[in-house]
């Protein structure tokens, strides 16, 4: 059996508002004693008092999380500049908590070593796991693929952690804790096993358009031809020369994929005529440009929780995960907290979530397919235990 807890507060007080978050938590939790537990906070809290506190009230809790642009929750629904806290229980699941530390150094090798060292604590197959990767300081692509060469088959989901849409700083900072500590340039993860059933789904919103054109020179986040072409012609093309925006992102086919992903131009450089986008491209992927409308936007977080709804392999979940881009936020504005709703009105029953707004989203493009780094994207996760 799986028993979940969710606490969600919005004040602005650091110990007021983890003291409230873990009362709401022990109200779910009962008799039952958590193993684990995902934390999403606002950047301006007081991160290492926040854990403090979840240590103190629960002892050795198997606890990963990071900092966002905007917070989910079942408690709440969507806010900004608040704290979320997700529990898991269970007799039966395993759950542990592993983290590479200083990723940028290697991000391959940490995020394996990571995760071959977190596997030894398990007594059974790793089903999924859940990652809040760094962004800013590597590639978030290289740190998938690290964890992907130790953990197999296994699906990963998450997203990357955020820091309040401040791109043009220099200076900014994402955080990412595990258990006690708050770092930077780190991959915490949680890796599940045991009774465990789960189930996903995606969806951005944005349509392709025009013609598909194949990215013919790149360089990870740096896209300099496409159909042996400048980058940058083929935007001037479809926008009539104006710059590249994250407002139409592209949609990126893998090679060997019918289903895409979309990366967001980040900026460009009209000298190259290259375009940087916001995650690696796969070399002779097959790219087109996106269009979508606000509707669009919203209503694809009912499309994903939709998605994922099909492919339960059970009765009723018992928990959902929400990872959605800080850009989707940025463009929906007053209309962000449609996209919770959107799935609200679509429950059955309610259903306890949590979930953050991202600097990126982890997940498969299609069921129990290969994991891929997306942007702009909503995706939801499915969890329960096996009757």
């Amino acid at each position: 059996m799986l028993k979940i807890a969710v606490g969600h507060s919005n004040d602005p007080d650091s110990l007021e508002a983890i003291t409230e978050v873990l009362d709401q938590c022990c109200a779910d939790l009962g008799e039952h004693r958590p193993k684990a537990g995902l934390l999403f906070a606002a950047f301006d809290f007081d991160h290492g008092l926040l854990l403090e506190q979840i240590d103190q009230r629960f002892p050795g809790l198997e606890l990963i999380g990071g900092t966002t642009d905007g917070e989910l929750s079942s408690v709440l629904e969507f806010q900004q500049d608040s704290l979320t806290l997700m529990l898991f229980s269970s007799d039966d699941i395993e759950i542990r908590a592993g983290v590479g530390r200083q990723i940028s150094r290697d991000p391959v090798a940490i995020a394996h070593q990571a995760v071959t060292e977190a596997q030894h604590l398990l007594t059974h197959p790793v089903q999924l796991c859940i990652a809040i990767p760094e962004s800013l300081t590597t590639s978030a692509v290289a740190i998938l693929q690290g964890l992907e060469s130790a953990l197999g088959d296994a699906p990963i989901f998450g997203g990357a952690a955020a820091g309040q849409w401040k791109y043009q700083d220099p200076n900014q900072r994402t955080y990412q804790f595990y258990k006690t500590e708050v770092l930077g340039d780190a991959v915490p993860f949680l890796l599940f096993g045991g009774n465990l059933v789960f189930s996903h789904g995606i969806a951005g919103g944005w349509h392709p358009i025009g013609k598909p054109s194949q990215v013919t020179k790149v360089e990870q986040n740096i896209i300099y031809e496409i159909d042996h072409r400048p980058a940058i012609e083929f935007y001037h093309y479809y926008l009539d020369d104006a710059e590249p925006d994250a407002i139409y992102p592209l949609a990126v086919f893998p090679p060997g994929e019918t289903r895409y992903f979309l990366r967001g131009p980040a900026g460009y450089d009209a000298v190259s005529g290259s375009i940087t986008v916001s995650g690696d491209v796969p070399a002779d992927s097959i790219v087109q440009i996106t269009d979508a409308s606000p509707d669009d936007v919203v209503a694809a977080s009912q499309t994903a929780f939709a998605e994922a709804l099909t492919h339960y392999p059970g009765g009723q979940p018992e928990a959902a995960l929400f990872f959605s881009c800080a850009w989707r936020r940025h463009i929906l504005g007053t209309r962000a907290h449609e996209e919770y709703q959107a799935i609200d009105q679509s429950l059955p029953q309610a259903l306890l979530s949590c979930g953050f707004y991202t600097y990126g989203e982890i997940a498969p493009l299609r069921h129990q397919g290969k994991t891929f780094f997306h942007n702009t994207t909503f995706v939801t996760l499915l969890m329960g235990s096996r009757s």
